[in-house]
Protein backbone atom coordinates (compact mmCIF):
# COMPACT_ATOMS: atom_id res chain seq x y z
CA UNK A 1 0.00 0.00 0.00
CA UNK A 2 1.44 3.44 -0.88
CA UNK A 3 2.62 5.48 2.11
CA UNK A 4 0.11 8.28 1.41
CA UNK A 5 -2.80 5.85 1.34
CA UNK A 6 -1.69 4.34 4.64
CA UNK A 7 -1.41 7.81 6.18
CA UNK A 8 -4.97 8.67 5.17
CA UNK A 9 -6.42 5.36 6.38
CA UNK A 10 -4.68 5.80 9.74
CA UNK A 11 -6.14 9.32 10.01
CA UNK A 12 -9.61 8.01 9.12
CA UNK A 13 -9.45 5.39 11.85
CA UNK A 14 -8.03 7.80 14.44
CA UNK A 15 -10.71 10.42 13.71
CA UNK A 16 -13.50 7.83 13.67
CA UNK A 17 -12.43 6.58 17.10
CA UNK A 18 -12.01 10.06 18.62
CA UNK A 19 -15.30 11.42 17.26
CA UNK A 20 -17.27 8.16 17.63
CA UNK A 21 -19.89 9.48 20.04
CA UNK A 22 -20.27 12.96 18.55
CA UNK A 23 -23.29 13.98 16.50
CA UNK A 24 -24.20 17.05 14.48
CA UNK A 25 -26.88 19.24 16.07
CA UNK A 26 -29.51 18.95 13.32
CA UNK A 27 -32.73 16.95 13.46
CA UNK A 28 -31.05 13.99 11.77
CA UNK A 29 -28.28 13.81 14.40
CA UNK A 30 -25.81 12.75 11.70
CA UNK A 31 -22.50 11.33 12.95
CA UNK A 32 -19.91 14.09 13.29
CA UNK A 33 -17.49 11.93 11.34
CA UNK A 34 -19.56 12.62 8.20
CA UNK A 35 -18.39 16.26 8.39
CA UNK A 36 -14.76 15.18 8.52
CA UNK A 37 -15.26 12.86 5.55
CA UNK A 38 -16.92 15.64 3.56
CA UNK A 39 -14.04 18.04 4.25
CA UNK A 40 -11.53 15.36 3.19
CA UNK A 41 -13.54 14.59 0.06
CA UNK A 42 -13.66 18.26 -0.92
CA UNK A 43 -9.89 18.53 -0.53
CA UNK A 44 -9.26 15.28 -2.35
CA UNK A 45 -11.33 16.48 -5.31
CA UNK A 46 -9.78 19.95 -5.30
CA UNK A 47 -6.18 18.69 -5.17
CA UNK A 48 -6.65 15.62 -7.34
CA UNK A 49 -5.72 13.54 -4.28
CA UNK A 50 -2.08 14.60 -4.62
CA UNK A 51 -1.64 15.98 -1.08
CA UNK A 52 -2.34 13.01 1.18
CA UNK A 53 -1.07 14.85 4.25
CA UNK A 54 -3.67 17.57 3.67
CA UNK A 55 -6.39 14.95 3.21
CA UNK A 56 -5.30 13.24 6.43
CA UNK A 57 -5.34 16.64 8.19
CA UNK A 58 -8.92 17.11 6.99
CA UNK A 59 -9.96 14.02 8.93
CA UNK A 60 -8.02 15.23 11.97
CA UNK A 61 -8.79 18.95 11.84
CA UNK A 62 -11.20 18.96 14.79
CA UNK A 63 -9.48 16.39 17.03
CA UNK A 64 -7.62 18.90 19.18
CA UNK A 65 -10.57 21.28 19.36
CA UNK A 66 -13.32 18.73 20.01
CA UNK A 67 -11.72 15.65 21.60
CA UNK A 68 -9.19 14.82 24.31
CA UNK A 69 -6.38 14.69 21.73
CA UNK A 70 -3.38 16.94 22.33
CA UNK A 71 -0.85 18.30 19.84
CA UNK A 72 1.92 16.04 21.16
CA UNK A 73 -0.15 12.91 20.59
CA UNK A 74 -1.11 14.05 17.11
CA UNK A 75 2.54 14.81 16.29
CA UNK A 76 3.61 11.40 17.58
CA UNK A 77 0.95 9.64 15.50
CA UNK A 78 1.03 11.73 12.31
CA UNK A 79 4.12 13.91 12.28
CA UNK A 80 4.89 17.62 12.34
CA UNK A 81 3.39 18.53 8.95
CA UNK A 82 -0.11 17.26 9.71
CA UNK A 83 0.00 18.57 13.27
CA UNK A 84 1.01 22.00 11.99
CA UNK A 85 -1.92 22.04 9.55
CA UNK A 86 -4.36 20.98 12.27
CA UNK A 87 -3.01 23.60 14.69
CA UNK A 88 -3.36 26.34 12.07
CA UNK A 89 -7.11 25.73 11.89
CA UNK A 90 -7.70 24.96 15.58
CA UNK A 91 -9.47 27.52 17.76
CA UNK A 92 -8.25 28.24 21.27
CA UNK A 93 -11.29 27.05 23.24
CA UNK A 94 -10.09 28.92 26.34
CA UNK A 95 -11.12 32.17 24.62
CA UNK A 96 -14.69 33.46 24.50
CA UNK A 97 -16.62 32.45 21.39
CA UNK A 98 -16.82 35.95 19.91
CA UNK A 99 -13.07 36.44 20.34
CA UNK A 100 -12.41 33.12 18.59
CA UNK A 101 -14.61 34.19 15.70
CA UNK A 102 -12.87 37.57 15.48
CA UNK A 103 -9.47 35.87 15.49
CA UNK A 104 -10.48 33.55 12.67
CA UNK A 105 -11.18 36.57 10.47
CA UNK A 106 -8.01 38.37 11.58
CA UNK A 107 -5.65 35.40 11.17
CA UNK A 108 -7.05 33.90 7.95
CA UNK A 109 -4.83 36.03 5.66
CA UNK A 110 -1.73 34.84 7.53
CA UNK A 111 -2.40 31.13 7.20
CA UNK A 112 -0.37 28.87 4.95
CA UNK A 113 -1.91 28.08 1.55
CA UNK A 114 -2.70 24.51 2.60
CA UNK A 115 -4.39 25.68 5.82
CA UNK A 116 -6.45 28.11 3.75
CA UNK A 117 -7.61 25.23 1.56
CA UNK A 118 -8.57 23.31 4.69
CA UNK A 119 -10.46 26.35 6.03
CA UNK A 120 -12.45 26.68 2.78
CA UNK A 121 -13.36 22.97 2.76
CA UNK A 122 -14.36 23.08 6.44
CA UNK A 123 -16.48 26.20 5.98
CA UNK A 124 -18.10 24.73 2.86
CA UNK A 125 -19.16 21.64 4.78
CA UNK A 126 -20.47 23.70 7.69
CA UNK A 127 -22.43 26.05 5.43
CA UNK A 128 -23.87 23.08 3.50
CA UNK A 129 -25.13 21.71 6.81
CA UNK A 130 -27.09 24.92 7.39
CA UNK A 131 -28.97 24.33 4.14
CA UNK A 132 -29.56 20.60 4.67
CA UNK A 133 -29.90 19.96 8.40
CA UNK A 134 -29.24 23.04 10.55
CA UNK A 135 -28.82 22.87 14.32
CA UNK A 136 -32.26 22.57 15.86
CA UNK A 137 -31.69 25.51 18.21
CA UNK A 138 -30.57 27.93 15.48
CA UNK A 139 -33.02 30.43 14.10
CA UNK A 140 -32.75 32.10 10.70
CA UNK A 141 -30.87 35.11 12.11
CA UNK A 142 -28.17 32.96 13.70
CA UNK A 143 -27.83 30.95 10.50
CA UNK A 144 -27.50 34.15 8.46
CA UNK A 145 -24.90 35.50 10.88
CA UNK A 146 -22.89 32.29 10.50
CA UNK A 147 -22.97 32.43 6.70
CA UNK A 148 -21.92 36.10 6.77
CA UNK A 149 -19.09 35.38 9.22
CA UNK A 150 -17.88 32.36 7.22
CA UNK A 151 -17.82 34.57 4.14
CA UNK A 152 -15.57 37.05 5.94
CA UNK A 153 -13.15 34.31 6.97
CA UNK A 154 -13.09 32.68 3.54
CA UNK A 155 -12.65 36.00 1.73
CA UNK A 156 -9.04 35.85 2.99
CA UNK A 157 -8.53 32.28 1.77
CA UNK A 158 -9.87 32.50 -1.79
CA UNK A 159 -7.98 32.39 -5.05
CA UNK A 160 -5.91 29.28 -4.39
CA UNK A 161 -8.25 26.68 -5.82
CA UNK A 162 -11.21 27.39 -8.13
CA UNK A 163 -12.90 24.10 -7.25
CA UNK A 164 -13.03 25.01 -3.56
CA UNK A 165 -13.99 28.62 -4.26
CA UNK A 166 -16.93 27.42 -6.38
CA UNK A 167 -17.97 24.82 -3.79
CA UNK A 168 -18.05 27.50 -1.08
CA UNK A 169 -20.00 29.93 -3.29
CA UNK A 170 -22.54 27.21 -4.14
CA UNK A 171 -22.91 26.22 -0.48
CA UNK A 172 -23.39 29.85 0.51
CA UNK A 173 -26.06 30.42 -2.15
CA UNK A 174 -27.91 27.25 -1.10
CA UNK A 175 -27.72 28.19 2.58
CA UNK A 176 -29.01 31.69 1.90
CA UNK A 177 -31.93 30.22 -0.09
CA UNK A 178 -32.73 27.81 2.76
CA UNK A 179 -32.55 30.64 5.30
CA UNK A 180 -34.89 32.79 3.17
CA UNK A 181 -37.33 29.90 2.93
CA UNK A 182 -37.18 29.43 6.69
CA UNK A 183 -37.82 33.14 7.24
CA UNK A 184 -40.79 33.03 4.85
CA UNK A 185 -42.22 30.05 6.73
CA UNK A 186 -41.76 31.91 10.00
CA UNK A 187 -43.57 34.94 8.60
CA UNK A 188 -46.55 32.76 7.65
CA UNK A 189 -46.81 31.26 11.14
Amino acid sequence: MPEGTRLVTRAVRFAAERHADQRRKGLRQRPYFNHLAEVADLLSEATGGDDTALIAAAYLHDTIEDTQTGPDELREQFGADITSLVMEVTDDKSLPKMERKRLQIATAPKKSPRAKLLKIADATSNVRTLALDPPTDWGADRMQDYVDWAGQVISHCRGLNPILDTAFDTATAEARAAISARMAEGAKA
